[in-house]
């Protein structure tokens, strides 16, 4: 039976925001047993547990948001947190954006490994299908089936000759995670730059944190593996998925997915409690959350 975790000592880092351009530096904290990953916004004091009831704005990112606090690009920092399976966090966080640092999730498994990571005195709670749960847009899908552990296939296509259609299948593990996703960084298209920064987006991307590809070449050297693009996605997933709460036993399927059909996935998880069960600990312990209540923030899933 796996026991919940935390990192051993609080442990920081700063870069700038790749959407807002900004500074922003982010504090990992250890939490009790039953506090899941919580967002702590230096701005307004307020704390946003990662849950999808407060995930916006989804098109090119992941943003959280309660009340007047907002923190966007979360997505690689959960993905980090998810894949090395580390359950309770404080994220304290000045600024309102994540700070991008190389562009994947490398820079935080490396955070992670340097607090260290220890086990806590609860059992581990997973949330395991029983039934399958599809969800569309369009031509994109996304698809969890039973399954008793933790699987991606993920398959994308773009019109672009270096990108074309990618797949990439295999069973997340903290080893797999580390190897093989989380040093996929985030990609884009040259062309789609000035359409972007004319909407407030990517003013803080640049050829050290994004993988820039145009219609010939990769404008920003050498890729770290020959399908960084669809482990990229995959990276993305993992980290969009802890919006669940619960670590997810399923064989999720993706075709062209992207932040907001992954939200899609994880709402209709939670709408449809009849195709789920949770495996491990059968007792819940009520996140005490320092943030209002009127505010109508439920409390975090963990146990």
């Amino acid at each position: 039976m796996r026991l919940q975790t935390t990192i051993e000592s609080s442990i920081s880092s700063d870069g700038v925001g790749l959407h807002s351009g900004e500074p922003s530096r982010l504090w990992l904290h250890p939490a009790p047993a039953g506090t899941g990953i919580v967002f702590h916004h230096r701005g307004s004091g307020l704390r946003i547990p990662a849950q999808v009831d407060h995930a916006h704005e989804l098109s090119y990112a992941t943003r959280l948001g309660l009340a007047d606090a907002a923190i966007s690009t979360v997505e690689h920092l959960l993905s980090a947190l998810r894949g090395l399976r580390i359950d309770n966090v404080v994220v304290e966080i000045e600024g309102n954006e994540v700070p991008i640092l190389d562009g994947s999730a490398a820079p935080f498994v490396q955070l992670i490994d340097r607090a260290g990571v220890t086990s806590q005195e609860r059992p581990a709670t997973a949330l395991r299908i029983t039934r399958t749960i599809e969800v569309r847009d369009g031509e994109k899908w996304l698809r969890v089936e039973p399954a008793s552990t933790f699987s991606v296939d993920y398959r994308i296509s773009f019109d672009n000759p270096l990108v074309g259609f990618q797949r990439y299948v295999g069973e997340i593990t903290p080893e797999s995670y580390r190897d093989a996703i989380a040093p996929a960084r985030t990609f884009g298209f040259l062309k789609d730059v000035r359409y972007l920064k004319s909407r407030g987006l990517a003013r803080g991307g640049s050829l050290s944190n994004c993988v820039v590809v145009d219609e010939e070449r990769i404008v920003s050297g050498e890729l770290r593996f020959p399908d960084e693009f669809v482990r990229h996605k995959v990276l993305d997933l993992v980290g969009d998925l802890a919006l669940l709460e619960y670590p997810l036993e399923g064989a999720v399927t993706a075709y062209k997915a992207g932040h907001a059909l992954h939200a899609d996935l994880v709402r209709a998880i939670l709408s449809n409690p009849e195709r789920w069960e949770l495996v491990g600990s059968d007792s819940r312990a009520a996140f005490v959350a320092p943030y209002p209540m009127d505010l109508g923030v439920r409390p975090a899933l963990a146990v």
